[in-house]
Parts: structure tokens; sequence; C-alpha cells
């Protein structure tokens, strides 16, 4: 199951009691919006005990249609990389520090 910003809400909501709900909703706003913008400068984010996003630039290629077999010109992008800390590494393989 994927977890949305509506259960995300939720559960904090459920775990900070007495916090207003529109208050949470505004903080998570500001994380995420932050984590985007520092993505779109370049600029590495570091969770600890998460993980860490990175941008990295993939090149300009030529690529094919799968379907058709034609050659498509596939422009420079930036895609987005996670690599997740031993914390959670540990926690999701259920090892013990």
């Amino acid at each position: 199951m994927a977890i949305v910003k509506s259960n995300l809400l939720k559960q904090l909501s459920r775990s900070y009691p007495n916090f207003l709900k529109k208050d949470l909703e505004k903080f998570s706003e500001i994380i995420l919006k932050e984590i985007k913008e520092t993505l779109k400068r370049g600029e590495r984010v570091e969770l600890r005990g998460f993980g860490v996003f990175s941008t990295s630039i993939q090149k300009a290629r030529i690529s094919r249609n799968p379907k058709t077999g034609e050659k498509v010109n596939t422009p420079e992008k930036k895609t987005i990389h996670f690599k997740m800390s031993k914390d959670l590494f540990k926690k999701l393989n259920n090892e013990k520090k």
C-alpha cells in the first residue's frame, strides 16, 4: 500500500493530538516544498535515519519506440536518485544494530 498525503496527515494527527490538523498540513507542505526547491537547485537533501535524495542529469540520446522501431530524440533531463540510510535498511530487513 502506498502512503498518500491524506493518510500521512491522519497518522500525524493521531500521533500529535495537541496540534491542529491545519497546522500539521501546513508543516508537511512546507517540508515537501523545501525538498522540491532544494532538488530543483541541484542540491541534495539528507534526512538522517531515512536517506538522501539527489538529482542527476540524464544525457540527451537517441532512443527508439519499441512498438514501431522508429528512432526518437530524447532530450536531456534531470532524474531523482534516492539512497536509503543504513538505519532504514536495517529496519526494513529486520536486522539489529
